[in-house]
């Protein structure tokens, strides 16, 4: 196994980072660091913006669904509203990353987005993650209200799209500093730290 290391960057309101973030502890050879940053912040977001929306259509949901279950994942399900703001429980995720506990919050809020259908928009949602993670629901809402917070938030953006990155979900691997974007960015990431030939679009 190769000794390369990766970044997962992820924003919470992405059902494919919501996808990949289920992955990622299983797949990649190696540790990764999950990094919060806001997509709609990164080079290109708002250009992808119109893309967003029409990833929204009922046909692209229906291909999210069925990739879902491809993967062995809960069924879809579909906040509402869809898309939704992720500031607050981006903020969050910050504040989680600095106590030590960005991982299990992003996983406890992703279940809650799409394996639950409860949009992150409502701050509830957020807690009742936050909750499954031992985080105490007033230090939470003190922390996301913090300057601080929302300046390492854009600090980490700001780094992610010096460092290549303009959409989410996405990993960066090794000395090479190598990005990989999308659905199959968690089995391109692993090939890549194993030192493996990187394989084309999975079924």
């Amino acid at each position: 196994m190769s000794s390369a290391t990766a970044a997962f960057y992820f924003d919470l309101a992405s059902p494919l980072a919501y996808m990949a973030a289920e992955r990622v502890l299983h797949v990649l050879p190696g540790p990764a660091e999950w990094l919060p940053v806001l997509g709609r912040e990164l080079p290109g977001g708002q250009a992808a913006g119109s893309s967003r929306r029409a990833k929204d259509s009922p046909p692209a949901r229906s291909q999210l669904e069925r990739r879902a279950l491809e993967l062995g994942l809960q069924p879809l399900r579909w906040p509402d509203p869809f898309p939704f703001d992720s500031s607050l429980a981006m903020l969050v995720a910050t504040y989680a990353k600095a106590i030590g506990r960005a991982v299990p919050f992003a996983q406890a809020a992703f279940r809650q987005a799409f394996a639950g259908g409860r949009s992150l928009e409502d701050p509830d949602s957020v807690l009742i993650a936050a909750a499954a993670c031992e985080m105490h629901p007033s230090a939470v809402l003190r922390a996301a209200a913090l300057r601080s917070t929302a300046e390492r938030l854009a600090a980490s953006t700001a780094a992610a799209g010096a460092a290549g990155v303009t959409e989410v979900p996405a990993l960066r691997v090794g000395a090479e500093a190598r990005v990989f974007f999308g659905d199959q960015a968690v089995e391109q990431a692993a090939e890549y730290m194993r030192g493996e030939p990187i394989g084309g679009p999975r079924p």
